[in-house]
């Protein structure tokens, strides 16, 4: 449920400074890629959908090159990064797709999908919750949800507040806040790492 604090103010959002950034990029392929896939395991030869997938395209082809998935779609909101992350995964072919939607309300089949990647995707919608459904009911029997967050303990912090703009609803996920909406959408909770003292964790949940 929402805070009843309310967050700090945001003074300059440069959100777009990070969230493409190769940095970026190389903490999720060498730090995140890796617990994720200690925590439930690859998918070989699957099909997977990765929730937002920003300008630079990182998550596809994890999916591809480090879980050894054998096809990457991607859904991203903003009409301009879903260009932009076509342009970039380009080389990678028929391998993958990026379409435009919103990971709160998809068009996409139930029971269509092998796993479902968030890569900090939810800290940024609003019904963050409906997203965590939405990943349950695209996966068929056996299917896995993969999630890294950054928590409500850094994303609601005024550090990053003043300089990074997020939902001001004060409802951003916390470690057990996310595997509780996990085992509410009727996911099981396979595995789940938190570090940072709370600021970041990395879950795994499955489709029964």
């Amino acid at each position: 449920m929402p805070s009843s604090r309310p967050v700090p103010p945001t003074l300059v959002d440069a959100n777009r400074l990070w969230v493409d950034s190769r940095v970026r990029a190389l903490v999720q392929r060498r730090v995140e890629a890796p617990v994720l896939l200690r925590l439930g395991g690859p998918v070989p030869g699957g099909r997977v959908l990765e929730l937002g997938t920003g300008r630079r395209g990182t998550g596809l082809r994890l999916a591809l090159e480090v879980f050894g998935a054998a096809h990457a779609d991607g859904v991203e909101r903003y009409p301009a990064s879903v260009a932009a992350c076509r342009a970039a995964v380009r080389d990678l072919g028929a391998r993958v797709d990026v379409r435009e939607g919103d990971a709160t309300a998809l068009t996409l089949p139930t029971a269509s999908y092998d796993a479902v990647f968030a890569h900090h995707v939810l800290h940024h919608t609003p019904a963050w919750r409906d997203v965590v459904r939405e990943a349950a009911r695209l996966l068929r029997p056996g299917g896995r949800f993969y999630s890294c967050e950054m928590t409500a303990r850094f994303v609601d912090s005024r550090p990053l507040r003043a300089v990074s703009h997020h939902p001001a609803d004060g409802d951003r996920p916390t470690p057990d806040g996310l595997a509780d909406a996990c085992r509410a959408a009727g996911l099981g909770v396979t595995g789940q790492e938190t570090r940072l003292a709370g600021c970041w964790t990395a879950l795994v949940a499955t489709r029964p």
